[in-house]
Protein backbone atom coordinates (compact mmCIF):
# COMPACT_ATOMS: atom_id res chain seq x y z
CA UNK A 1 0.00 0.00 0.00
CA UNK A 2 1.50 3.66 -0.56
CA UNK A 3 0.09 7.12 -0.02
CA UNK A 4 -1.26 9.22 -2.85
CA UNK A 5 -2.72 12.26 -2.16
CA UNK A 6 -3.00 14.66 0.91
CA UNK A 7 -5.81 16.99 1.20
CA UNK A 8 -6.59 19.72 3.95
CA UNK A 9 -10.16 21.39 4.40
CA UNK A 10 -10.66 24.26 6.30
CA UNK A 11 -14.12 23.77 8.24
CA UNK A 12 -16.15 26.15 10.01
CA UNK A 13 -16.06 27.29 13.15
CA UNK A 14 -12.50 26.84 13.29
CA UNK A 15 -11.00 23.65 12.19
CA UNK A 16 -8.96 21.92 9.18
CA UNK A 17 -9.65 18.65 8.35
CA UNK A 18 -7.17 16.17 6.35
CA UNK A 19 -7.45 13.63 4.20
CA UNK A 20 -5.07 10.73 3.58
CA UNK A 21 -5.36 8.12 0.20
CA UNK A 22 -3.70 5.33 -1.00
CA UNK A 23 -3.45 3.70 -4.15
CA UNK A 24 -5.54 1.03 -2.23
CA UNK A 25 -8.65 2.92 -1.75
CA UNK A 26 -8.63 2.99 2.18
CA UNK A 27 -8.38 6.30 3.41
CA UNK A 28 -7.96 7.88 6.57
CA UNK A 29 -8.69 11.31 8.07
CA UNK A 30 -6.53 13.17 10.43
CA UNK A 31 -7.20 17.01 12.64
CA UNK A 32 -4.36 19.24 12.05
CA UNK A 33 -5.33 22.42 13.25
CA UNK A 34 -3.57 25.32 15.48
CA UNK A 35 -6.94 27.56 16.51
CA UNK A 36 -6.21 30.66 14.71
CA UNK A 37 -3.59 29.39 12.36
CA UNK A 38 -5.58 26.94 10.34
CA UNK A 39 -3.76 28.16 6.45
CA UNK A 40 -0.05 28.07 8.07
CA UNK A 41 -0.83 24.44 9.35
CA UNK A 42 -1.98 23.43 6.16
CA UNK A 43 0.99 24.58 4.30
CA UNK A 44 3.18 22.62 6.89
CA UNK A 45 1.39 19.71 5.58
CA UNK A 46 1.48 20.35 2.14
CA UNK A 47 5.44 20.71 2.59
CA UNK A 48 5.17 17.41 4.85
CA UNK A 49 3.89 15.60 2.32
CA UNK A 50 7.05 15.10 0.25
CA UNK A 51 8.02 13.11 3.24
CA UNK A 52 5.16 10.74 3.23
CA UNK A 53 3.43 10.59 -0.68
CA UNK A 54 4.17 6.89 -1.90
CA UNK A 55 5.25 5.77 1.15
CA UNK A 56 3.74 2.85 2.79
CA UNK A 57 1.07 4.26 5.92
CA UNK A 58 1.15 1.27 7.65
CA UNK A 59 4.76 2.23 8.67
CA UNK A 60 3.94 5.11 10.96
CA UNK A 61 6.94 4.75 13.74
CA UNK A 62 9.42 5.53 10.57
CA UNK A 63 7.31 7.84 9.29
CA UNK A 64 6.37 10.18 11.85
CA UNK A 65 10.31 9.89 12.88
CA UNK A 66 11.29 11.24 9.03
CA UNK A 67 8.43 13.70 9.65
CA UNK A 68 10.32 15.31 12.95
CA UNK A 69 13.90 14.28 12.63
CA UNK A 70 14.45 14.60 9.40
CA UNK A 71 13.99 18.51 9.73
CA UNK A 72 16.90 20.22 11.31
CA UNK A 73 14.02 22.49 13.34
CA UNK A 74 11.69 20.78 14.99
CA UNK A 75 9.02 20.67 17.75
CA UNK A 76 6.54 24.20 18.54
CA UNK A 77 3.08 23.96 17.88
CA UNK A 78 3.03 24.37 13.83
CA UNK A 79 4.93 21.54 13.03
CA UNK A 80 3.71 19.46 15.64
CA UNK A 81 0.29 20.12 14.82
CA UNK A 82 0.99 19.35 11.14
CA UNK A 83 2.56 15.82 12.26
CA UNK A 84 -0.29 15.12 14.49
CA UNK A 85 -2.99 15.31 11.59
CA UNK A 86 -0.96 13.37 9.81
CA UNK A 87 -0.26 10.87 12.37
CA UNK A 88 -4.15 10.50 13.03
CA UNK A 89 -4.90 9.83 9.73
CA UNK A 90 -2.29 7.22 9.14
CA UNK A 91 -3.37 5.15 12.34
CA UNK A 92 -7.10 5.40 10.74
CA UNK A 93 -5.86 3.74 7.49
CA UNK A 94 -4.08 1.19 9.33
CA UNK A 95 -7.26 0.40 11.49
CA UNK A 96 -9.23 0.30 8.62
CA UNK A 97 -7.21 -1.51 6.34
CA UNK A 98 -6.92 -4.33 9.08
CA UNK A 99 -10.79 -3.84 9.98
CA UNK A 100 -9.86 -3.11 14.03
CA UNK A 101 -9.98 -0.08 15.98
CA UNK A 102 -7.04 1.81 16.73
CA UNK A 103 -6.94 1.19 20.27
CA UNK A 104 -6.68 -2.69 19.40
CA UNK A 105 -3.74 -2.27 17.64
CA UNK A 106 -2.22 -0.14 20.49
CA UNK A 107 -2.51 -2.74 22.76
CA UNK A 108 -6.17 -3.27 23.92
CA UNK A 109 -8.90 -1.39 26.01
CA UNK A 110 -8.45 -0.28 29.84
CA UNK A 111 -12.14 0.88 29.91
CA UNK A 112 -14.99 0.92 27.80
CA UNK A 113 -15.63 4.46 28.29
CA UNK A 114 -14.49 7.53 29.95
CA UNK A 115 -15.65 10.56 32.09
CA UNK A 116 -15.95 13.63 29.89
CA UNK A 117 -17.20 17.37 31.09
CA UNK A 118 -19.30 20.23 29.58
CA UNK A 119 -17.63 23.63 28.88
CA UNK A 120 -19.87 26.57 30.76
CA UNK A 121 -19.80 29.79 30.36
CA UNK A 122 -17.78 31.70 27.32
CA UNK A 123 -14.30 33.41 27.34
CA UNK A 124 -15.57 35.97 30.19
CA UNK A 125 -16.92 34.19 32.92
CA UNK A 126 -20.50 35.40 33.63
CA UNK A 127 -23.70 33.67 34.66
CA UNK A 128 -22.32 30.23 35.00
CA UNK A 129 -24.22 28.87 37.45
CA UNK A 130 -27.44 28.08 35.60
CA UNK A 131 -25.17 26.72 32.71
CA UNK A 132 -23.38 24.26 35.42
CA UNK A 133 -26.76 23.20 36.16
CA UNK A 134 -28.66 22.41 32.96
CA UNK A 135 -24.96 20.48 31.82
CA UNK A 136 -25.71 18.52 35.23
CA UNK A 137 -29.59 17.83 34.01
CA UNK A 138 -28.09 16.61 30.66
CA UNK A 139 -25.91 14.03 32.63
CA UNK A 140 -22.30 15.95 32.44
CA UNK A 141 -20.69 15.13 36.28
CA UNK A 142 -18.09 18.09 35.62
CA UNK A 143 -17.98 21.21 34.08
CA UNK A 144 -14.94 23.41 33.48
CA UNK A 145 -15.20 27.45 33.03
CA UNK A 146 -12.86 30.26 32.25
CA UNK A 147 -11.93 31.54 36.02
CA UNK A 148 -11.27 35.35 35.22
CA UNK A 149 -11.26 38.09 32.15
CA UNK A 150 -8.03 40.19 32.30
CA UNK A 151 -5.61 40.42 35.19
CA UNK A 152 -2.79 42.53 35.33
CA UNK A 153 0.27 41.28 36.94
CA UNK A 154 -1.08 42.95 40.11
CA UNK A 155 -4.46 43.78 39.94
CA UNK A 156 -7.36 44.51 42.02
CA UNK A 157 -9.33 42.58 45.13
CA UNK A 158 -12.51 42.89 43.09
CA UNK A 159 -11.57 40.89 39.98
CA UNK A 160 -10.19 38.07 42.91
CA UNK A 161 -14.02 38.18 44.48
CA UNK A 162 -15.59 38.16 40.66
CA UNK A 163 -13.77 34.74 40.37
CA UNK A 164 -14.73 33.44 44.05
CA UNK A 165 -18.48 34.55 43.19
CA UNK A 166 -18.89 32.88 39.94
CA UNK A 167 -17.31 29.78 41.36
CA UNK A 168 -19.10 30.03 44.65
CA UNK A 169 -22.54 30.33 42.51
CA UNK A 170 -21.98 27.16 40.70
CA UNK A 171 -20.65 24.88 43.77
CA UNK A 172 -24.01 25.83 45.51
CA UNK A 173 -25.66 25.55 41.77
CA UNK A 174 -24.41 21.96 41.32
CA UNK A 175 -23.44 20.11 44.90
CA UNK A 176 -20.19 19.02 46.13
CA UNK A 177 -20.17 15.70 44.13
CA UNK A 178 -19.77 17.32 40.88
CA UNK A 179 -16.46 18.47 39.23
CA UNK A 180 -15.51 21.87 38.96
CA UNK A 181 -12.62 22.86 36.53
CA UNK A 182 -11.51 26.48 36.47
CA UNK A 183 -9.18 27.80 33.40
CA UNK A 184 -7.26 30.82 34.40
CA UNK A 185 -6.34 30.05 30.41
CA UNK A 186 -2.44 31.34 30.80
CA UNK A 187 -3.71 34.98 31.35
CA UNK A 188 -3.26 34.91 35.35
CA UNK A 189 0.55 36.00 35.79
CA UNK A 190 2.50 34.66 39.06
CA UNK A 191 1.75 37.11 41.53
CA UNK A 192 -2.52 36.62 40.84
CA UNK A 193 -2.08 33.10 40.70
CA UNK A 194 -0.65 33.03 43.88
CA UNK A 195 -3.81 34.46 45.30
CA UNK A 196 -6.55 32.68 43.32
CA UNK A 197 -4.83 29.48 43.73
CA UNK A 198 -5.08 29.80 47.68
CA UNK A 199 -8.75 31.88 47.79
CA UNK A 200 -9.80 28.88 45.75
CA UNK A 201 -9.12 25.99 48.22
CA UNK A 202 -12.69 26.15 49.88
CA UNK A 203 -14.27 25.18 47.19
CA UNK A 204 -13.19 21.52 46.26
CA UNK A 205 -12.06 22.26 42.70
CA UNK A 206 -11.32 19.39 40.61
CA UNK A 207 -8.53 21.52 38.93
CA UNK A 208 -7.30 24.45 38.27
CA UNK A 209 -6.06 23.99 34.16
CA UNK A 210 -3.01 26.77 33.30
CA UNK A 211 -2.59 28.82 36.15
CA UNK A 212 0.41 30.31 34.57
CA UNK A 213 2.05 30.01 31.31
CA UNK A 214 3.85 26.83 30.89
CA UNK A 215 6.72 28.57 30.39
CA UNK A 216 6.71 30.40 33.65
CA UNK A 217 5.37 27.10 35.61
CA UNK A 218 8.75 27.13 37.36
CA UNK A 219 8.33 30.05 39.01
CA UNK A 220 5.16 29.23 40.94
CA UNK A 221 6.39 25.36 41.77
CA UNK A 222 5.94 26.07 45.57
CA UNK A 223 2.57 26.94 45.05
CA UNK A 224 1.60 24.57 42.89
CA UNK A 225 3.10 21.63 45.02
CA UNK A 226 1.50 22.77 48.26
CA UNK A 227 -2.01 23.49 47.02
CA UNK A 228 -4.14 20.65 47.77
CA UNK A 229 -6.42 21.78 44.16
CA UNK A 230 -4.34 19.74 41.70
CA UNK A 231 -3.02 21.91 39.04
CA UNK A 232 -3.51 20.64 35.21
CA UNK A 233 -1.57 22.51 32.29
CA UNK A 234 -0.47 20.87 29.12
CA UNK A 235 -2.31 22.31 25.99
CA UNK A 236 0.46 24.26 25.15
CA UNK A 237 3.25 22.20 25.50
CA UNK A 238 3.98 19.60 22.07
CA UNK A 239 6.37 16.60 22.78
CA UNK A 240 7.85 14.22 25.18
CA UNK A 241 10.45 16.78 25.80
CA UNK A 242 8.37 19.23 26.41
CA UNK A 243 6.78 17.33 28.73
CA UNK A 244 9.42 15.82 30.64
CA UNK A 245 10.83 19.44 31.98
CA UNK A 246 7.22 20.07 33.61
CA UNK A 247 6.98 16.21 35.35
CA UNK A 248 9.97 16.56 36.58
CA UNK A 249 9.04 19.47 38.72
CA UNK A 250 6.73 17.29 40.87
CA UNK A 251 4.34 20.41 40.59
CA UNK A 252 1.49 19.28 38.56
CA UNK A 253 -1.16 16.72 39.09
CA UNK A 254 -2.80 16.52 35.39
CA UNK A 255 -1.21 16.76 32.10
CA UNK A 256 -3.29 18.06 28.86
CA UNK A 257 -1.38 17.41 25.75
CA UNK A 258 -3.84 18.03 23.07
CA UNK A 259 -3.77 15.08 20.13
CA UNK A 260 -3.71 17.55 17.82
CA UNK A 261 -0.92 19.91 18.75
CA UNK A 262 1.30 17.53 20.31
CA UNK A 263 2.09 14.81 17.51
CA UNK A 264 -0.87 12.85 17.22
CA UNK A 265 -1.67 9.31 18.65
CA UNK A 266 1.71 8.44 18.38
CA UNK A 267 3.46 11.15 20.42
CA UNK A 268 0.65 11.16 22.84
CA UNK A 269 1.13 7.91 24.01
CA UNK A 270 4.56 8.41 24.94
CA UNK A 271 3.39 11.49 26.93
CA UNK A 272 0.79 9.83 28.51
CA UNK A 273 2.93 6.54 29.64
CA UNK A 274 5.54 8.92 30.61
CA UNK A 275 3.11 10.75 32.85
CA UNK A 276 1.97 7.47 34.59
CA UNK A 277 5.51 6.83 35.25
CA UNK A 278 5.48 9.95 37.72
CA UNK A 279 1.91 9.05 39.10
CA UNK A 280 0.10 12.13 37.13
CA UNK A 281 -3.37 11.58 35.68
CA UNK A 282 -4.06 12.11 31.44
CA UNK A 283 -6.71 14.67 30.52
CA UNK A 284 -6.52 15.08 27.05
CA UNK A 285 -6.75 18.66 25.91
CA UNK A 286 -9.58 18.82 22.65
CA UNK A 287 -11.53 21.58 22.42
CA UNK A 288 -11.53 20.70 19.08
CA UNK A 289 -14.03 18.99 16.21
CA UNK A 290 -14.78 15.07 15.77
CA UNK A 291 -11.77 13.66 14.18
CA UNK A 292 -9.55 14.91 17.58
CA UNK A 293 -12.38 13.45 19.31
CA UNK A 294 -11.90 10.34 17.73
CA UNK A 295 -8.32 10.14 18.05
CA UNK A 296 -8.24 11.11 21.39
CA UNK A 297 -10.89 8.28 22.70
CA UNK A 298 -8.29 5.52 21.09
CA UNK A 299 -5.57 6.78 22.75
CA UNK A 300 -8.34 6.96 26.29
CA UNK A 301 -8.99 3.91 25.51
CA UNK A 302 -5.61 2.18 26.52
CA UNK A 303 -4.30 4.64 29.35
CA UNK A 304 -4.78 3.76 32.88
CA UNK A 305 -3.76 7.18 33.83
CA UNK A 306 -6.75 8.58 31.70
CA UNK A 307 -9.56 10.00 33.81
CA UNK A 308 -11.88 12.40 32.05
CA UNK A 309 -12.05 13.64 28.65
CA UNK A 310 -12.62 17.26 27.29
CA UNK A 311 -15.18 17.45 24.14
CA UNK A 312 -16.32 20.58 22.39
CA UNK A 313 -20.10 19.52 22.12
CA UNK A 314 -21.88 22.89 22.75
CA UNK A 315 -18.71 25.04 23.46
CA UNK A 316 -19.05 28.55 22.88
CA UNK A 317 -16.15 28.39 20.23
CA UNK A 318 -18.59 26.45 17.82
CA UNK A 319 -21.06 28.81 16.61
CA UNK A 320 -21.81 28.03 13.06
CA UNK A 321 -20.45 23.94 13.24
CA UNK A 322 -20.93 21.75 16.15
CA UNK A 323 -19.03 18.63 16.64
CA UNK A 324 -21.45 16.15 15.65
CA UNK A 325 -22.55 17.76 12.14
CA UNK A 326 -19.43 16.78 10.13
CA UNK A 327 -19.91 12.81 11.13
CA UNK A 328 -22.19 10.22 9.46
CA UNK A 329 -23.30 8.79 12.42
CA UNK A 330 -23.41 11.29 15.81
CA UNK A 331 -24.43 8.17 17.63
CA UNK A 332 -20.58 6.79 17.53
CA UNK A 333 -20.02 9.81 20.19
CA UNK A 334 -22.66 8.04 22.86
CA UNK A 335 -23.04 10.33 25.48
CA UNK A 336 -24.69 8.93 29.07
CA UNK A 337 -24.29 9.43 32.64
CA UNK A 338 -21.16 12.14 31.59
CA UNK A 339 -19.11 9.37 30.28
CA UNK A 340 -18.61 8.79 26.02
CA UNK A 341 -17.75 5.45 24.93
CA UNK A 342 -15.09 4.84 22.95
CA UNK A 343 -15.43 4.07 19.42
CA UNK A 344 -15.26 0.47 17.90
CA UNK A 345 -15.91 0.87 14.67
CA UNK A 346 -12.31 0.60 11.94
CA UNK A 347 -9.71 2.90 12.50
CA UNK A 348 -10.91 6.18 14.56
CA UNK A 349 -14.21 4.48 14.93
CA UNK A 350 -15.77 7.42 13.10
CA UNK A 351 -17.03 7.91 9.35
CA UNK A 352 -16.67 11.47 8.19
CA UNK A 353 -19.36 13.27 6.41
CA UNK A 354 -17.09 13.76 2.72
CA UNK A 355 -19.55 15.35 1.02
CA UNK A 356 -20.69 17.94 4.28
CA UNK A 357 -16.83 18.70 4.44
CA UNK A 358 -16.00 19.50 1.15
CA UNK A 359 -19.32 21.77 1.00
CA UNK A 360 -18.26 23.44 4.59
CA UNK A 361 -14.93 23.94 3.34
CA UNK A 362 -16.49 26.19 0.45
CA UNK A 363 -17.01 28.69 3.35
CA UNK A 364 -13.63 27.87 5.08
CA UNK A 365 -13.02 30.35 7.96
CA UNK A 366 -10.71 33.03 9.38
CA UNK A 367 -11.14 32.16 12.83
CA UNK A 368 -8.65 34.51 15.19
CA UNK A 369 -8.92 34.92 19.31
CA UNK A 370 -9.60 37.84 20.50
CA UNK A 371 -7.08 40.50 21.18
CA UNK A 372 -7.91 42.22 24.93
CA UNK A 373 -6.39 44.70 26.21
CA UNK A 374 -6.51 46.34 30.03
CA UNK A 375 -7.75 50.01 30.44
CA UNK A 376 -4.14 51.22 30.16
CA UNK A 377 -4.25 50.31 26.22
CA UNK A 378 -1.35 47.34 26.45
CA UNK A 379 -2.36 43.86 25.63
CA UNK A 380 -3.73 40.96 27.60
CA UNK A 381 -2.99 37.74 27.90
CA UNK A 382 -6.55 35.54 26.22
Amino acid sequence: MKITSLTTYTVPPRWLFLKIETDEGVTGWGEPVVEGRAATVAAAVEELSDYVVGQDPRNIEDLWTVMYRAGFYRGGPIMMSAIAGIDQALWDIKGKALGVPVHELLGGKVRESIRTYSWIGGDRPGETAAAARAAVDRGFTAVKMNGTEELQYIDTWDKVERCLENVQAIREAVGPNIGIGVDFHGRVHKPMAKVLIKELEPFKLMFIEEPVLSEHANSLLDVMRNTPTPIALGERLYSRWDFKEILATGAVDIIQPDASHCGGITEARKIAHMAEAYDVALALHCPLGPIALASCLQIDAGCYNAFIQEQSLGIHYNTSNDLLDYVTDPSVFAYEDGMVKIPDGPGLGIEVNEEYVVERAAEGHRWRNPVWRHRDGSVAEW
